[in-house]
């Protein structure tokens, strides 16, 4: 007698994706259209697996070029744009030969995503700094300068000492590292999309945390960057006391 269709599918779930090609060959002859459908859902999953592992190698190529060097840092940030609240650096130095999947530039991931990816990061990575400097910074030195005091501090945050610095399309002063500007880095380099999920999710979570403290202006919403709603928010209310001076200027009266 058969197997219930049910119970196939659960031997799928409980193979895991790892575990597919075999049951691929034990029930590849059955002829019923669920057995049928299941199988070629699981052979897309894994050609979308093998497309994601390619993306990956590719996406490592600058740490294949350097890889003399024993320890890889990228760096990004997050929250130059914004009206409010400081701007996030972060710097990764990941493992050699780092196979986490879906390391992307931040913004082209879901919130979730980068959740997730935030955890996976900070356990399997080598070393994580962070950086930040504050709203009442940008105002005194400017947003460029604070940005790369934030990238600075998360290089001297990072447990190991890097011996080369890959940057997403900065070269950052007062750095004795090796440096290597990239154009688009976050999309280029798996380290500086790694620094570029922790930046993000690190200053996300505090803007989170102001939403609290200030909750008329919604930043648990647009994060501090211009949307109408919080430009009308300044407006009516005012500037809040992490909102950038240098930044809020036209919306004053």
């Amino acid at each position: 007698m058969a197997e219930k269709i049910s119970d196939i599918k659960k031997e799928f779930t409980d193979a895991g994706i790892d575990g597919y090609e075999a049951l691929f060959e034990k029930y590849g002859q059955d002829t019923r259209a669920g057995v049928i459908n299941l199988i070629q859902k699981c052979k897309k999953e894994l050609e979308r697996l093998e497309e994601e592992k390619k993306r990956i190698y590719h996406l490592s190529e600058f740490e294949r070029k350097y890889a003399d060097y024993s320890y890889i840092c990228g760096i990004d940030e997050a929250g130059r744009g914004p009206l409010a609240g400081p701007v996030v650096a972060g710097a990764v130095i990941l493992p050699k030969d780092c196979n986490i999947l879906y390391i992307n530039d931040s913004k082209q991931l879901s919130e979730k995503k980068r959740e997730e990816l935030y955890d996976v990061i900070m356990e399997q990575a080598v070393a994580v700094g962070v950086g930040i400097s504050s709203p009442e910074r940008i105002d005194e030195i400017n947003i460029l300068n604070a940005t790369y005091e934030a990238m600075r501090q998360a290089i001297e945050n990072l447990s190991v000492t890097p011996d080369i610095l890959l940057n997403d399309a900065v070269t950052i002063p007062n750095v004795s590292v090796k440096q290597v500007a990239i154009i688009k880095g976050d999309a280029k380099s798996i380290s500086i999309g790694a620094a570029s999920i922790i930046a993000k999710v690190t200053r996300d979570r505090m803007m989170k945390d102001y939403a609290a403290i200030y909750p008329e202006y919604g930043f648990e919403g647009h994060k501090g960057y211009g949307s109408a709603a919080h430009i009308e928010a300044i407006r009516k209310y005012g500037p809040s006391p992490i909102h950038r001076k240098t930044f809020i200027r036209n919306f004053m009266e």
